[in-house]
């Protein structure tokens, strides 16, 4: 019998607690780049049923963490942009473990895609009886928005995505990155 090595390559930033107070741009993409979530038509993402389901779990992700807010995002055929506000007031000293299979610290940004990906993965599965199918890439793309510039940029990005879509990087005919 054949094991896999579970184990891999954290693309988080060493000693960087996404617990914290900040803003996180992130892209949350299907699983094989497959277009699960709708189509691009003149420029407008036309949500099918899958969407629609990621989209109402996305919106009522920051109901029910009350340390999240977003500020621009859009989905996408086959991944989804954000700028993820994480606001909460922590003791800095807390250094304790976090238990669970990926030991995530609690009303992380990490937890928060978790969350947000089992619920979709959940509910997605159910509608087209496919229990324990794959919805998701593993892991997700985070990048700290460190100041106004780079905001402002990446809230373009997210408002124009759509309209470039043919020559997106996450586009299925076009090569990846990654």
């Amino acid at each position: 019998m054949k094991t896999h090595n579970r184990s891999r390559r954290s693309i988080r930033l060493k000693h960087y607690d996404y617990s914290q107070s900040g803003w996180y741009f992130i892209t949350i993409c299907t699983a094989q780049r497959l277009c699960l979530f709708g189509e691009i038509v003149d420029g407008n993402m036309i949500p099918n049923a899958f969407g629609k389901i990621a989209i109402a779990q996305w919106q009522h992700s920051a109901t029910l963490r009350q340390e999240i807010t977003f500020d621009a995002w859009v989905l996408m055929p086959n991944h989804i942009h954000s700028i993820v506000v994480i606001s909460q007031h922590r003791n800095p000293t807390n250094n304790a473990k976090y238990g669970g299979f990926a030991k995530r610290k609690p009303k992380s940004l990490s937890t928060f895609v978790s969350g947000f990906k089992g619920a979709t993965t959940r509910q997605i599965n159910h509608l087209r009886n496919s229990p324990g199918g794959t919805i998701w890439q593993r892991n997700y793309y985070e990048h700290i928005i460190r100041n106004e510039t780079a905001l402002t940029q990446i809230r373009d990005y997210i408002a124009t995505n759509p309209m470039r879509w043919t020559d997106d990087q996450l586009h299925p005919n076009n090569p990846s990155k990654w």
